[in-house]
């Protein structure tokens, strides 16, 4: 699958309606994002079964506040919803396969489970009730 350029308003709709989403914050005057996405668009080819997403930085800067982007490139990852991955940075080829191996290969059922468990934690520290151990 080649990949598709989104913006703030196709975001959250990209990310719940697939399994796998990689996202990759750049910007036109970027030099690490201008090498960088030759080696995503060669990858993507290879994960049909994975969304590569692009968002410009320059056009969708609300969106890359809202992500927390402060370096580009970044690349964010996906898996059922939940942010599983992000790294700033431009990534070879050998290492972005890694990372969608490691995606793919996640334990989601374990994921959701710490998920749930840190949510639970946050919201103990909010109203000071106390949670027991499971």
């Amino acid at each position: 699958m080649a990949t598709v350029d989104i913006t703030g308003e196709q975001f959250a709709a990209t990310v719940e309606d697939n399994d796998i989403v990689l996202v990759d914050f750049w910007a036109e005057w970027c030099g690490p994002c201008k090498q960088f996405g030759p080696t995503y668009a060669a990858v993507s080819e290879k994960h049909p079964d994975v969304v590569f997403s692009k968002v410009d930085t320059e056009a969708e800067q609300q969106l890359a506040a809202e992500a927390g982007i402060t370096s580009i490139p970044t690349l964010m990852a996906f898996r059922e919803k939940v942010l599983v991955f992000s790294q700033p940075g431009a990534l070879n080829a050998q290492q972005l396969e890694q990372v969608v191996d490691a995606v793919k290969a996640l334990d989601m059922e374990e994921v959701h489970a710490h998920v749930a468990r840190s949510q639970a934690e946050a919201a103990t520290k909010q109203d000071g009730t106390q949670i027991p151990d499971a």
